[in-house]
C-alpha cells in the first residue's frame, strides 16, 4: 500500500519566485512627444535596453516647467526616475532640496562634459544637448535674410511675427538680446529690452507657449520670422521647407538641456546607467545627428555641416552669452508681471 505524500512546497515557491526573476527593472523616463521622442527613442533608449536589459517606460507629458512644478509639487516624487529640463529648472531643484545632486563616482562620463556649461547646470543635471535661439526665417518671404535680433522689427516683417509666451524661457532670452541689440544688459539693465519688446509686440500676431504651435505659423506662411531653437529649426530645414536660420551678429544665449533624477525616484541606480549611458560618445553623436543639436562633449565627431551650424566647439562655447542663471531665476517672477503690462498689453 502507497503512503500518501504530501505535494512538495518547492513547485510553488518557484512558480511565486519565477516571474519576478522574468521581469527585468523598469525606468520611467519623463520628457517630450513629438519629434523629440522618435528620436530619443532610436538612438538612445533602444541601444540602452540593449544593452542593460533595463526597460524603459517613455512619459511624453509636460513642458519643463511643468515638470518642474509637479516634481516640487510631490517633494520629489513625482512618479518618474529621469527628467529631461533645462538648466533653469536643474539649479531651482538642487535649491528646493527636490533633485539629487550626480557625481562622476556612479556618472563617469560627467568628466568628458565641457566644464563651463556642466557649471551652468549646476550639481543636479547632466548636459545632455546644447541648442541656441535662433532666428528662423521663411526663405520665400524675405528678400534678404536677417541678420540682427532688430531685424524682427523691420517694416517687411509687420504682422509677420510670432513671439513665444513668457511662460517659455525663450521670450526671457529674446527679452535679454533685445536689450544687448538695443544698448542694455542681459539683467541688471533690461529696460532697452522691455521697450524693443513692447515695441516688437505690437508688430507680432501674438504670442504662443508650445513650440509646435509656433512652428506651425511659420510653415503654413502665416509668420515669416520668429526665435525658435537651432535644432529644431534644423530639423525644418532638412524636412524640406523654405526656412533658414542664423546666429544674430550680436550673438545668443544658448539652451542648455539636462538629465535630472528626483530625489524620490524609485530606481535610482538604473537612472544613473541611464544618464552615464545617454552622455557616452557614441550616444551622444547618435543624439546630435539624430535630433540636429550641439553637444556638451567636444570630442565627439559628427558631420561638418552640421558641426557649422550647432555648437559642438570650443569655441562656440565662447561665442555664447550665459546669463547667471541663479540671479536670472530670482529675477522672473518681477520680469512675468512687468511683461504682462508692458509687453503683453502692447499685442494687436
Amino acid at each position: 500500500m502507497r503512503r500518501f505524500q504530501p505535494p512538495s512546497i518547492l513547485p510553488l515557491a518557484l512558480a511565486l519566485c519565477l516571474p519576478q526573476l522574468g521581469h527585468a527593472e523598469t525606468l520611467v523616463v519623463n520628457s517630450y512627444g513629438g519629434p523629440y521622442e522618435a528620436i530619443i527613442r532610436k538612438a538612445i533608449i533602444e541601444p540602452f535596453e540593449r544593452k542593460t536589459g533595463i526597460d524603459v517606460v517613455y512619459d511624453a507629458v509636460g513642458s519643463a516647467s511643468q515638470d518642474y512644478a509637479k516634481i516640487k509639487a510631490t517633494n520629489g516624487h513625482p512618479g518618474f526616475d529621469v527628467v529631461v529640463m533645462t538648466a533653469s529648472q536643474s539649479l531651482q531643484g538642487c535649491r528646493d532640496g527636490v533633485l539629487d545632486k550626480l557625481d562622476v563616482t556612479t556618472i563617469p562620463n560627467l568628466a568628458s562634459l565641457t566644464a563651463s556649461l556642466q557649471a551652468v547646470a549646476g550639481p543636479c543635471g547632466a548636459v545632455h544637448e546644447v541648442q541656441y535661439m535662433s532666428l528662423l526665417y521663411r526663405t520665400d518671404k524675405l528678400a534678404s535674410a536677417p541678420t540682427s535680433w532688430g531685424d524682427l522689427l523691420r517694416p517687411d516683417l509687420d504682422g509677420k511675427v510670432v513671439l513665444p509666451t513668457f511662460q517659455n524661457i525663450m521670450a526671457v532670452y529674446l527679452l535679454e538680446m533685445m536689450s544687448i541689440t538695443e544698448g542694455g544688459g542681459l539683467i541688471d539693465d533690461i529696460d532697452p529690452g522691455f521697450a524693443a519688446m513692447a515695441r516688437l509686440a505690437k508688430h507680432s500676431i501674438g504670442f504662443e507657449q508650445s513650440s509646435a504651435i509656433l512652428e506651425s505659423y511659420i510653415k503654413d506662411g502665416t509668420v515669416w520670422a520668429m526665435p525658435f531653437w537651432s535644432g529644431r529649426a534644423q530639423l525644418l530645414v532638412d524636412e524640406g521647407m523654405p526656412v533658414d536660420y542664423v546666429r544674430p551678429q550680436e550673438g545668443t544665449i544658448p539652451l542648455i538641456a539636462t538629465l535630472n533624477v528626483p530625489v524620490g525616484a524609485e530606481h535610482k541606480a538604473a537612472a544613473r546607467s541611464f544618464i552615464d549611458f545617454f552622455l557616452e560618445k557614441t550616444s551622444q553623436e547618435a543624439w546630435v545627428a539624430g535630433y540636429k543639436v550641439g553637444s556638451a562633449r567636444v570630442d565627439i565627431d559628427v558631420p561638418e555641416g552640421l558641426r557649422r551650424r550647432q555648437i559642438t566647439s570650443q569655441e562656440g562655447f565662447t561665442s555664447l552669452k550665459l546669463p547667471d542663471l541663479t540671479v536670472l531665476g530670482d529675477k522672473l517672477s518681477e520680469w512675468g508681471g512687468r511683461w504682462d503690462r508692458d509687453v503683453v498689453s502692447q499685442a494687436r
